[in-house]
């Protein structure tokens, strides 16, 4: 059984036929779907898709590209959900310093309150990182949490090392699937298994072969084919390995 670490299966991508896209994944071997909000508004969405869906696991944050109008009321709702035991991790939560035009001392001050957040609460956090490893480095540093997963890594092997000795794993999904993506596949080949977890952030990230369209999580099976190629391993070591990794990470529960 797969685990997908990071899916936003709340999208409105997916309000069509989200029961079919779980379904389809579940027929190719996805057993486990880690849903990180986005926002406040979203706590609710991916809380109820996990009463629903039992193989589905939330988490609770707000996305560096969604504090311009967060509050520090949305604060308090996480912390008060939190406090109730609702998700398996803060996120997603971080920096992003790629898209212009945003306020990145508001990023960095709703990036600590929720690593405080997740510190007090005994949780992992997923991170998004783009563009901003070093400072995401940094934050860690100032408030430590117990691990999580680095989302989408995109880093150098010596930051990757940094993360590992943090206590976090790493993810890795459809980038892995393009030839010229040479530094991905590198250290999707290179780096220790026990730290690499599998994701898909569909309906984002989409793979060489749905180049333009909505990412799906069935896509994970084939990833985990990829990274078996990359590692000359066989791929029922790499399911084993990299699910066993994803509960590592997030605590997450036997359904």
């Amino acid at each position: 059984m797969l685990i997908d670490t990071h899916i936003h299966l709340d999208a409105a991508e997916f309000d069509a036929d989200r029961a079919a896209v779980l379904a389809q994944a579940r027929a190719g071997g996805v057993g486990g779907f880690v849903a990180p909000a986005v926002e406040r508004a979203g706590f609710a969405r991916v809380l109820a898709l996990a009463e629903r869906e039992p193989d589905v696991f939330p988490a609770l944050g707000i996305h560096p590209l969604y504090v311009d109008a967060a509050t520090d009321a949305d604060l308090a709702a996480l912390d008060h959900l939190l406090a109730q035991g609702r998700g398996v991790a803060v996120g997603e939560i971080g920096l992003d310093h790629f898209v212009a035009g945003f306020d990145a001392a508001r990023q960095a001050q709703f990036f600590l309150a929720q690593l405080d957040l997740a510190r007090r609460h005994g949780l992992p956090v997923i991170l998004h990182l783009r563009r901003a490893v070093d400072e995401v480095l940094e934050a860690l540093r100032r408030v430590r949490v117990c691990g999580g997963i680095a989302h989408a890594f995109n880093g150098s092997l010596q930051q990757a090392q940094m993360f590992i000795g943090l206590g976090f794993k790493l993810g890795f999904g459809g980038e892995m699937s393009f030839p010229g993506s040479t530094r991905i596949r590198r250290l999707a080949a290179e780096l220790p298994l026990d730290a690499i977890v599998l994701e898909t952030d569909a309906p984002d990230i989409a793979p060489v072969w749905a180049r333009g369209e909505r990412n799906v999580p069935v896509n994970l099976a084939r990833y985990a084919g990829i990274l078996a190629g990359l590692r000359e391993m066989a791929l029922a070591d790499i399911i084993k390995t990299t699910t066993t990794n994803a509960r590592a990470a997030l605590a997450l529960p036997q359904r």
